[in-house]
């Protein structure tokens, strides 16, 4: 399939920190036209950080794009720091950003994680989103981590699951979630980092329908594995600091009223579609689309054209 055209590279109009707690300082920053209607885009992980390839989805000449780093990972502080560091703690962080750029009502566009995250801040502040962009869909609840951690996507990727078994001796690997934790918040650097290498390129081995080995590689580099597996393990263990392992799903009837399109590729290995079905069953309103020939990155491109499409389809969603 032809590769879908993103928008042109562009750089931010404006970017800064925001002290969000005495612990915590977020990046943010903002593209497109700076009178543009506001659309905020939550990144995947948690723990991913930020690419400038995320600022692409959007037409710079109606969109006033904000993004930012969430606690923890790329350009925020302090670096892979897990105190402090909870769904709920961000949902309140978006709203900090939201207050110190003067938005009132925004879409919110976020994808994996950042569809979780997503969805916990409209059931919380429902009033301030005026639609949902949500691809790759992720509750949160334990049947979905197991899938991906424990057992279940090992049957379809046995070659990468025998690497990212790898660090985990046989004797803890009953609980392996658990087991990569320990490793992660180990005081000896090289256990913390030989653990956030296998779990970050597991993930990266496993998010196209076409295994990207230059996504892979990335991961290579100890500070951007160590942050997306520490923060990411650390929600998981805690299973996201959910009140329930339903809870999105439950709250979702609730943010009927608020416009909706998910985005979901077929072979999704990481966030299977049953998730999005399920969503989508939960809120009648969305337009579930269904990309068959992709797995569960953005940059596929049929997702990516999907995605295209709904930014500009959204743009209605501004004209009152």
């Amino acid at each position: 399939m032809e590769q879908p055209s993103l928008f042109p590279e562009i750089e931010p109009f404006e970017s800064g920190f925001l002290p969000v707690s005495e612990l915590h300082t977020l990046y943010y920053e903002q593209v497109g036209n700076p009178n543009g209607k506001p659309i905020l885009f939550l990144h995947g992980g948690p723990g991913g950080g930020l690419h400038p390839i995320y600022r692409r989805y959007f037409d710079p000449q109606f969109y006033r794009v904000i993004l930012f780093d969430q606690r923890g990972c790329g350009q925020s502080t302090p670096h892979a720091e897990l105190r402090e560091n909870d769904t709920w703690a961000l949902v309140g962080d978006i709203e900090k950003l939201r207050e110190r750029l003067g938005v009132e009502q925004w879409v919110v566009f976020g994808g994996s994680w950042g569809s979780t995250l997503s969805l916990a801040y409209a059931v919380t502040h429902p009033e301030r989103v005026l639609g949902l962009i949500l691809r790759g869909i992720f509750l949160c609840r334990q049947w979905e981590i197991g899938w991906f951690y424990q057992d279940g996507a090992s049957h379809i990727y046995p070659d990468a699951w025998e690497n990212y078994l790898k660090p985990i001796p046989p004797e803890e690997r009953g609980d392996l979630v658990r087991a990569f934790y320990r490793r992660l918040i180990s005081e000896d650097e090289q256990v913390r980092l030989e653990a956030a290498r296998a779990w970050s390129i597991w993930e990266a081995a496993t998010s196209k329908l076409y295994q990207d080995q230059k996504a892979m590689q990335d991961f290579e580099d100890p500070q951007r594995a160590l942050a997306f597996a520490r923060i990411e393990c650390h929600y998981f263990v805690n299973s996201a600091f959910m009140p329930s392992d339903t809870y999105l799903l439950e709250k979702a009837k609730t943010i009927q009223h608020i416009p909706t399109r998910i985005v979901q590729g077929r072979y999704d290995i990481v966030c299977p579609i049953q998730t999005a079905w399920e969503l989508s069953k939960a809120m009648p309103q969305a337009d579930l689309r269904i990309i068959q020939d992709a797995g569960h990155s953005m940059t596929e491109p049929g997702t990516m054209r999907e995605l295209l499409r709904a930014t500009e389809d959204f743009k209605t969603l501004y004209a009152a």
